[in-house]
């Protein structure tokens, strides 16, 4: 298998090599050549291994269509190290919770850090080390975060050989809880940076840091936010193991809704769905900031500006340039990277929007992609979060609310999965004021806000980064 950018640079790459690099040199996201197909006989053979051998075995039927350069038996061993019920806290990994006769709950959130990005980090982080440790490497990971991803990224790599992390985030704007997680870290490969600004200009910083080529290569940069290929690869194992939980036989199909703000995790559906899953529709749930919803109802995709992202009660959401949705526009246009180029590379850059409302292809993008999508407010978060935990005795965070509202307008002959995004204890000023009173909290994160922290507090410049990756960086 080999791997091309968006924006047209096809130079060959294999997985290890794309695993390391992040953004490809011509500032594009990475894709497969092709997606390796799956004919019903295939999806019930993997039924069959889901259920006979259990979701690591799965995740390694996945991945090793797309990875042909890690010998089959290692990866398979990182896959076993990687999906463990003391890990996840259950045999199955990501089970399903019924709301209602089929309308199901997928709970990716029993990891580490509580929430879904930890199904893909734990596997970054042994795939870093192995690759690494082959190659005689060390590597600097440069991410940004809006809550989880930032959390996810340093409990996976926290000792790690020849692994250090520097992760920005929004100055003040995640909630407590998920503060405390990242800050509370005492390891000395970890490296917080909290950036006076919002989420979109810590992603802005990555990008810059990564288009700097000769600066990443010397200082050895990669990346674990959801532009790094490997990491959405890993979250399409989990569609296929909630569409087996929730079907019977061959034939069957499922709808699934996502709580999206930077389109990775509905992306990996997507990539599930052109595999041959069959996926009816692709629901992606927005909060307030509302920039993808707006481009599946309009055709125009316009990124908003640092004042003008709204700081909202799902606040991993709170992102109005969503750097995955790069990847759906390139299939979109045909895997036309030039279009891509001119799309991402210039006309955003120069007006801030593009339109695509009288291109054919988006015209038929919902039939032949899947794709819906609504939004959420936080009236509705706070009526959703009630309205479950009455009916169902279940309580549910922020996000997982918004998707919730959002399925069920969405509704059809099909079961309905929503993806659940984190635990409700990283959310707790909300649950309280939807419940009136905090949600449960797991024992091993007792006073976590209490604990010392570690953080630095920068402007939002990309040279104070760069020179604090320096200082900090090993090279």
């Amino acid at each position: 298998m080999r791997y091309l950018s968006t924006r047209g640079d096809a130079t060959p790459r294999q997985f290890c090599d794309i695993l390391l690099e992040g953004l490809a040199p011509d500032g594009g996201l990475y894709l497969p050549e092709r997606y390796p197909q799956v004919d019903a006989a295939e999806l019930a053979r993997l039924r069959a291994v889901h259920a006979n051998e259990g979701y690591a075995a799965l995740a390694f039927e996945i991945l090793s269509r797309y990875i042909d350069d890690i010998p089959a038996a290692d990866l398979r061993a990182i896959c076993e190290q990687t999906y463990t019920a003391e890990v996840f806290g259950t045999r199955e990994i990501v089970p399903l919770k019924q709301l209602d006769d089929g309308f199901y709950l997928e709970a990716l959130s029993n990891g580490p850090t509580l929430a879904f990005k930890d199904m893909a980090m734990q596997l970054l982080g042994h795939l870093f080390e192995y690759e690494l440790g082959r190659r005689g490497q060390q590597l600097n990971i440069l991410g940004a975060t809006s809550g989880d991803t930032g959390s996810a990224a340093e409990y996976a790599m926290r000792g790690k050989k020849g692994i250090r992390v520097f992760m920005l985030s929004p100055h003040g704007r995640m909630s407590p809880f998920q503060q405390a997680q990242m800050f509370s870290l005492q390891d000395a490969n970890i490296h917080n940076i909290a950036i006076e600004g919002v989420f979109d200009d810590c992603q802005d910083i990555v990008k810059a840091v990564s288009n700097d080529l000769a600066f990443k290569a010397r200082q050895h940069i990669g990346t674990v936010n959801s532009i790094n290929w490997a990491r959405l690869l890993a979250q399409v194992v989990y569609y296929f193991a909630g569409y087996f939980q929730a079907t019977s036989g061959a034939g069957d199909k499922v709808s699934f809704t996502v709580p999206s703000g930077n389109f990775g995790n509905i992306c990996a559906g997507h990539v599930a769905r052109m595999m041959g899953l069959p996926i009816k529709h692709l629901v992606v749930a927005t909060n307030e900031n509302d920039v993808l919803d707006e481009f599946f109802r309009t055709g125009v995709y316009r990124v908003r500006a640092a004042a003008d992202t709204l700081e909202t009660s799902s606040p991993s959401m709170d992102i109005s340039k969503a750097s995955n949705f790069e990847r759906f526009i390139f299939d979109l246009l045909g895997r036309d990277g030039a279009a891509v180029r001119e799309l991402f590379g210039v006309q955003l850059a120069r007006q801030g929007f593009f339109d695509l409302s009288e291109d054919a292809r988006f015209k038929e993008a919902a039939q032949r992609y899947g794709f819906q999508s609504g939004r959420s407010t936080h009236a509705d978060r706070l009526a959703t979060i009630r309205g479950v935990h009455e009916r169902h005795g279940v309580t549910i965070d922020t996000h997982t609310a918004d998707g919730v509202k959002v399925a069920g307008e969405h509704r059809t002959d099909v079961p309905m999965i929503v993806l659940e995004t984190a635990l409700p204890i990283k959310f707790a000023e909300t649950i309280t004021e939807a419940l009136g009173h905090p949600p449960e909290r797991p024992a091993r994160f007792n006073g976590i806000e209490g604990l010392p922290k570690r953080v630095t507090v920068l402007p939002a410049d990309v040279e104070q980064v760069k020179a604090m990756i320096v200082r900090f960086g090993g090279n």
